[in-house]
């Protein structure tokens, strides 16, 4: 199933956090913890600049606007990063909670791990790690092995690639027959990829080298082409910072250099729409989905091949619904589709006629319908129910075949497997089980492990349940909370959350988390408005001049941990990333008093510049437009940066970024952090920790995930009086 791209990044990975913990604490109830070697007086000095612009009436003050400039071509900025990430590195290694994390994190994941393998030709590829390398592996075995377990030929191996394991393996897709793989390269953690091409057979890189894509998927065309998505390069030191407009999908020949490709499909007259391109498993025909932003609604168009020109067919001119491909049968294809049905649904076009005709094959079921993909002669759904998955199987005209059953709360990963082909792959994890890969008969709806792990801790240790609470306007909101069985009473308690972009938090697996969990911590994930959990009426409830409504769900979640004896006085954490960092910063201003430690990732912290750089512009189906007064209007009411509230006492707060985050620009934290240290907030530290030579999250090293979660959970333990323990 073809999906965009360019959203914000959800934090449900190894990147994600949260918990608290029951033991006791060396210090008294109600106490408030002092900074050793702490003086709000010491922090860095940060340059304030007379800025001031009116907007819709009202003058707005933007002291540190000159922290937007690249850091990279910025010598100011530079320096004013140097000197941050120097007084925040020495205050975070002095914590005496860090040494826990830093050994569980370095035990945690120093385990054996699988990707979902993929079947192409007679070979499975699938990604690999042994545990603390930094970069997954790519490797290549037989596809009619039993299980992946000790088996398979390295073929890509990133971590060849650079000396700080920095640059990795961010995508790739063998072409029909095995005998090739298109990879997307990524360094620094930027969302830029560069396109390579290497033999399954021996290994040799082609000489073939795609630059400035960026959002793309590969698609092949037969063995020999491959369709991909790109943007003009960008002006001279522009390519971390300039708006992304004019995307186009182009054609590549192997062997033939990239300024012979031809440009397929483009919009010049609509420079804001994005496209990504998908072929059938049958080769018979490419679908274009376009959209202007990061809403899930589509313009679909169609181009046959092996018939004469590729003429484009229009198949869905306007963006009002949700299509996404789920596979194709000659000229027939399935897509799952919003159209009429808010929780999606799967139809059928027909195109062996004049004119495409369209019938609902599955209809809208109670749950929403978060994926679909044709395996055999079936079709393999995944629901969710309350934010867990669930898989159901139908034949292809909709006749249901029964469910696969994967256990309790948990998540069901990418569906692989192609039309014609019985057996599906699957990965499946939940807080406390590891991602497991899982083989499915789609025929008996049976499923077996296939490459199972073995986690360095009991997962029958630790309880997960899920709570219903009331968010301020009544409406009821779903949040596990998982925690080890023996911690009992008000423990320390991080509450972890996102809500935004149609994108649902389920329960997964998460080193980070686990080390929380194994040292006695509490999690708890709040499935707020703004996310898919519920469908297209969960997703709007928390967007554009319903963004408050986020807010007051996560609000809420932090007054029923309370109220509810989860955690206690100076014992509540809280921790977002990306549109969550937005959220950390937001509900800070709103009730500092409520929160006790806040760690506010790669954060949207001005709302009413976002639209300015890189991929921001696509961010307003969600946000807005700041330059239309009714939304400013809204932004302008909770934008973290311009509603700090001196005379306040504020939580501790850690904000990081990273230099080279393209997506969420670091400029973002940058002002964030300088308006928090000058702001009078209180005695507690407010700092910003700058990742060198990362982006936005993905393609991080394992050695940068354990360095910088170390820091942040030393962090958020240290100031919600926590002292992390191993069970006895």
């Amino acid at each position: 199933m073809a999906k965009r791209a360019a959203g914000l990044l959800a934090a449900a990975s190894i990147l994600s956090l949260a918990a608290v913990p029951a033991q006791a604490d060396h210090h008294q109830p109600g106490e408030q913890r002092q900074m050793t070697g702490f003086d709000r007086q010491s922090y860095p000095q940060t340059r304030r600049d007379n800025v001031v612009e009116e907007q819709f009436g009202e003058r707005i003050a933007d002291p540190y606007r000159w922290l937007e400039a690249d850091v990279r071509n910025d010598a100011k900025v530079a320096d004013w990063v140097k000197r941050q990430s120097s007084f925040a590195d020495t205050y975070l290694k002095t914590l005496p909670e860090r040494a826990f994390f830093e050994q569980a994190l370095s035990e945690l994941l120093d385990y054996e791990r699988f990707g979902t393998p993929v079947k192409a030709g007679d070979r499975l590829l699938f990604e690999h790690n042994d545990g603390l390398q930094n970069q997954n592996v790519l490797k290549i075995v037989d596809a009619d092995v039993a299980t992946i377990d000790g088996l398979g030929r390295t073929l890509i191996d990133p971590n060849q690639w650079s000396d700080d394991g920095t640059t990795a393996l961010a995508g790739w897709k063998a072409s029909p027959d095995g005998g090739i793989v298109a990879y997307q390269v990524q360094k620094g953690g930027s969302d830029w990829r560069t396109l390579r091409f290497v033999s399954t057979a021996d290994g040799q890189v082609l000489e073939d080298k795609l630059d400035w894509a960026k959002f793309t998927g590969i698609s092949w065309v037969g063995n020999d082409a491959v369709l991909y998505s790109r943007f003009p390069e960008p002006a001279a030191g522009q390519d971390f910072q300039a708006l992304n407009y004019n995307q186009a999908v182009f054609y590549h020949k192997l062997g033939t250099p990239q300024s012979s490709d031809r440009q397929v499909y483009a919009t010049p007259d609509a420079q804001k729409l994005g496209h990504g391109a998908s072929v059938t498993s049958d080769g018979r025909w490419v679908v274009i989905n376009s959209n202007e932003g990061t809403d899930p609604a589509s313009i679909v168009t169609l181009l046959p091949i092996g018939r004469g020109s590729w003429t484009p067919i229009t198949l869905v001119a306007e963006q009002a619904d949700q299509w996404d491909l789920v596979d194709g049968i000659g000229d027939r294809l399935w897509f799952v589709t919003s159209k009429n049905a808010p929780l999606k649904k799967i139809v059928l076009v027909d195109l062996s006629g004049d004119a495409p005709v369209i019938t609902d094959v599955v209809p809208q079921a109670q749950e929403n319908l978060e994926s679909a993909a044709i395996v055999g002669d079936r079709i393999v759904t995944s629901y969710l129910q309350d934010a867990a998955s669930r898989l159901r199987l139908f034949s292809l005209d909709g006749e249901p075949q029964g469910m696969v059953q994967l256990g309790g709360f948990g998540t069901a990963g990418g569906i692989s497997g192609e039309p014609g082909d019985e057996d599906a792959w699957i990965s499946y994890s939940s807080f406390t089980q590891p991602q497991t890969v899982l083989k499915l008969d789609t025929n008996s709806g049976r499923v077996q492990d296939f490459a199972a792990v073995a986690a360095s801790f009991d997962p029958d240790d630790f309880a997960t349940e899920q709570v219903f609470y009331s968010s301020k306007d009544g409406t009821r909101v779903p949040m596990f909370i998982v925690k080890r069985k023996d911690v009992t009473g008000p423990a320390p308690t991080l509450l972890y959350g996102y809500g935004g972009f149609n994108i649902s938090l389920t329960p997964s697996y998460s080193a980070s988390r686990m080390a929380w969990l194994r040292g006695g911590g509490v999690y708890a994930l709040a499935n707020l408005r703004g996310g898919g959990e519920y469908g297209a009426e969960w997703h709007d409830a928390g967007r554009g001049a319903n963004k408050q409504n986020v807010f007051d769900d996560f609000i809420a979640a932090g007054e029923w941990l309370k109220s509810n004896g989860i955690t206690g006085e100076n014992q509540l954490a809280i921790d977002g990333r990306s549109n969550g960092g937005l959220l950390m910063g937001a509900v800070t201003n709103q009730r500092p008093d409520l929160f006790d430690a806040v760690h506010a990732a790669v954060g949207v912290m001005d709302m009413l510049r976002f639209d300015r750089w890189t991929a921001g512009r696509y961010w307003v189906d969600d946000y807005g437009y700041p330059d239309r007064e009714a939304d400013w209007r809204v932004l302008r009411g909770y934008s973290p940066y311009h509603n700090i509230r001196s005379g306040l006492e504020y939580p501790a707060v850690l904000t990081t970024t990273a230099d080279t985050d393209d997506r969420v620009v670091p400029g973002h934290s940058f002002k964030y952090a300088a308006a928090l240290q000058h702001a009078d907030i209180g005695e507690k530290p407010h700092l910003i920790r700058i990742e060198t030579n990362a982006g936005h999250g993905s393609g991080k090293p394992v050695s940068k995930i354990i360095e910088e979660f170390s820091d942040i959970l030393g962090f958020l333990a240290h100031w919600t009086d926590f002292s992390p323990a191993a069970p006895q």
